[in-house]
């Protein structure tokens, strides 16, 4: 079992930055991809970033790139999702995941565990 708490998030204009973290516990096998998840009204949850926590290797989705970074604390166990030049369009509920791998990105992979979301919204 993988718990997965998020915390953070608000709101913020146009250019603003916010930060995410995401306290996760459990099983550390199911979880050594950690990821930040999106989903916007009437729109399907999109990956935004993953990183894995042995190898820190990560993946940025092309909207968020030199804008979002991820990382983690020394412990392995949080998450964090710096957000900066954000825009109306980053707008969305945001959700943390676990999986046991970082080889797929999509929201759709049966293996990720959620954390509850948490909203962004970004105003003009």
């Amino acid at each position: 079992q993988v718990q997965l708490v998020e915390s953070g998030g608000g709101s913020v204009q146009t250019g603003g930055s916010l930060r995410l973290s995401c306290a996760a516990s459990g099983d550390m096998h199911r979880r050594v991809c950690m990821g930040w998840f999106r989903q916007a009204p009437g729109k399907e949850r999109e990956g935004v970033t993953t990183v894995n926590v042995f190898s820190d290797i990560t993946y940025y989705a092309d909207s968020v790139k030199g804008r979002f970074t991820i990382s983690l604390s020394s412990d392995k166990n949080t998450a964090y999702l710096q957000m900066n030049s954000l825009k109306p369009e980053d707008t969305a509920l945001y959700y943390c995941a676990a999986s046991p791998t970082c080889s797929v990105a999509k929201a759709d992979f049966p293996h990720w565990t959620w954390g509850q979301g948490t909203q962004v919204t970004v105003s003009s």
